[in-house]
């Protein structure tokens, strides 16, 4: 692969160290993706500078203008503390020329808001839970009778990687509901989307691509003896809680006892959801097939979690791209991403 010069855009608190030589696996986790993506570009013998992004692009700006770096690979998951600002960094970088990995300003704000996901989905007929939103800072209203039964989950309707879920977001009854409701408003900030709870096999599939994707194989979770007690969801602890994985055997990996024929239809329309919500890049679809065979989106992930070792790099794993493969594939994607701009060239 040509020698390039990448810019590695993180959270200032998440800037990796040169090596993690002497530190604990507790205090490597919490910057353990930057790390993996940092030190495998310099492995594959590019010249990496890494950038930490809170809250102003003066920086931003003056690195792409003085270093020229030919790709900036990003790993922001917020801007300014809020979500939903990320798809204005990657707008930034469009409007300056500047090429960059992951999903475009669209394809972020599309999957990033819930109910945008639903809305657009729904015009391509694509099923997603059914649906009610509480805006933040107005009153619990209950929804009209009969328009969804219980039991229901709540979560946030802007935020990602589990923040706000846990075991309490299942909901049995309009008690329990407000209750849940006024948790998101008041702990996480931000709107509370409240869906039918679908029961069944909770399967992720990554897909890489531009105009032409490519879909890893079907990875499923596993909640080990939690199903035996708990509602089989993940929560933030199943997602991110080491300690909490172990004592329950909770595990992901492949998906096992699907048909061919329902392998190629989770493909097909993994590729139908990517497509309609203009991802590019690379992205993770969770999903959730229940046991007549009906499948739901539950949430696009644009940009996911690039740890070695976690879903979406052993997904690839399992079919020969290797985490090195993996991470130069991303940047050759963005370098070869055509936004409206590169028409004018």
């Amino acid at each position: 692969m040509k020698r390039r010069r990448i810019l590695l855009m993180v959270h200032p608190q998440l800037i990796p160290p040169e090596n993690i030589d002497g530190l604990s696996d507790k205090e490597v986790d919490v910057f353990r993706c930057e790390y993996n993506v940092y030190s495998t570009l310099r492995g594959l013998g590019h010249e990496v500078r890494v950038l930490g992004v809170l809250d102003r692009l003066t920086e931003l700006r003056e690195i792409i203008k003085e270093w020229k770096p030919h790709v900036v690979f990003n790993l922001l998951q917020e801007f300014s503390g809020i979500a939903a600002y990320e798809s204005y960094v990657v707008a930034y970088l469009e409007m300056t020329r500047q090429r960059y990995t992951g999903a475009n300003p669209r394809g972020l704000m599309l999957s990033q808001d819930k109910v945008l996901t639903k809305q657009v989905l729904a015009s391509h007929r694509i099923a997603t839970p059914s649906f009610h939103l509480f805006p933040y800072g107005k009153r619990f209203k209950a929804p009209r009778k009969g328009k969804l039964g219980f039991p229901l989950f709540v979560k946030s309707a802007t935020e990602d990687a589990s923040l706000g879920i846990a075991q309490a977001s299942i909901v049995e009854d309009m008690s329990k509901l407000r209750e849940r409701v006024e948790f998101i408003h008041d702990k996480v900030q931000s709107d509370a989307l409240v869906e039918e709870y679908i029961d069944g096999r909770e399967l992720y599939i990554g897909v890489l691509g531009n105009k032409r994707l490519t879909t890893l194989p079907v990875w499923e979770m596993h909640f080990g003896t939690l199903a035996d007690v708990q509602a089989g969801i993940a929560t933030r602890k199943v997602k991110w809680d080491r300690n909490y994985q172990e004592k329950h055997g909770i595990t992901t990996g492949p998906a096992e006892g699907l048909s061919k024929a329902e392998v190629e239809k989770l493909s097909r329309l993994a590729k139908r959801i990517y497509r309609a919500l203009h991802l590019c890049g690379f992205a993770r679809l969770d999903l959730r097939m229940r046991d007549d065979g009906k499948v739901f989106l539950l949430e696009a992930n644009a940009n996911p979690d690039l740890t070695y070792g976690e879903d979406f790099a052993e997904s690839a794993a399992a079919v020969g791209i290797s985490y090195d493969k993996l991470i130069a594939r991303i940047v050759n994607l963005g370098l070869s991403y055509e936004p409206e701009w590169r028409l004018y060239e």
